[in-house]
């Protein structure tokens, strides 16, 4: 009986070691197992969100970007952005190129001003022609950081009844025009505030006809518009000079994208990062005009 209770211990005692033994690889496997996982979490945390395969486009794979029907220099050079010749083409190539995306992977759409600042979906990842940020528009679109900084001014021909004009005093009396929705209009408006009521057009195109008619004394349009008006498009164009609303707080123009858009903060980072290397103020020396010639109206 002594033996069989013996024998019947060292039964218990060896499967015991048994199972000790198991149960010591068992946790040796699940502690070497869980650096594996650490990494991966680590490495899952440390992926780019702006890097190319991590934006949420509108086409995968594609950054489909927007301007104007039709686009006119010098943002735009012969209304043809896929050239990338133009202000405006070369800095939406400049930030596919910070994004990830070669020349082929851009898609080029169309869209109206008023059309793309209004609320709701966007046929687009970035639309650029000219939008100023502003307060108002960003309660139902969102911009990056500025792109380029530009000032509005009067353009007319020579002989007009404010081709002499030194002051914006001097503009009160004048018919002028601008383009719907823009903050042209909007400075004339509130800086100029003439007394006949501004003349609204649907674009420039209708405005600059109006100018060459005699149906406006005056245009107001952003400056680098205003010297290739001058210069081509009115006989005897002029420029007849700046309005500068708040010098302390400059105009910009931004990439303009939908409404918390989950693009905005990569396409802002790509904007930063070329002006910070000088990419953005070589191409403003290329493609824009100076403002030699175009003296400030107070």
């Amino acid at each position: 009986m002594l033996l069989k209770n013996k024998t019947g211990f060292v039964l218990v005692a060896a499967a015991l070691l048994v199972l000790s033994a198991c149960s010591s690889e068992s946790d040796t496997a699940v502690e070497e197992t869980q650096p594996a996982a650490q990494e991966t979490t680590e490495a899952v945390d440390e992926l780019d969100p702006c890097s190319k395969d991590q934006l949420d486009t509108l086409t995968a794979g594609t950054l489909t970007i927007a301007t104007g029907e039709p686009a006119y220099y010098p943002w735009v050079l012969d209304d043809t952005p896929e050239s990338a010749e133009g202000f405006e083409p070369a800095v939406a190539y400049a930030v596919a190129a910070e994004l990830g995306y070669a020349p082929e992977e851009v898609v080029w759409v169309r869209t109206t001003f008023d059309g793309a600042i209004a609320p709701g979906a966007k046929p687009f990842d970035f639309n650029l022609q000219q939008f100023s940020i502003t307060d108002e528009r960003k309660q139902v679109v969102d911009f990056s950081s500025g792109y380029y900084y530009v000032t509005q001014s009067i353009v007319s021909a020579e002989g007009s009844a404010i081709a002499g004009a030194t002051s914006i005093a001097d503009l009160k009396g004048a018919k002028l025009g601008a383009a719907v929705g823009t903050t042209s209009l909007a400075t004339a408006e509130t800086l100029i505030n003439p007394d006949a009521e501004i003349a609204v057009f649907n674009d420039n195109a209708a405005a600059v006809q109006a100018l060459k008619n005699g149906q406006i004394d005056g245009l107001v349009v952003d400056l680098p518009t205003a010297f290739y008006l001058a210069g081509v498009e009115i006989e005897g164009g002029i420029i007849v000079g700046q309005l500068v609303a708040d010098p302390n707080t400059p105009e910009q123009f931004g990439l303009l994208l939908a409404k918390d858009s989950a693009l905005t903060s990569c396409v802002t980072q790509a904007v930063d990062t070329l002006r910070s290397n000088g990419t953005l103020a070589q191409i403003e020396t290329t493609w824009l005009t100076d403002d030699q010639g175009a003296p400030v109206l107070n």
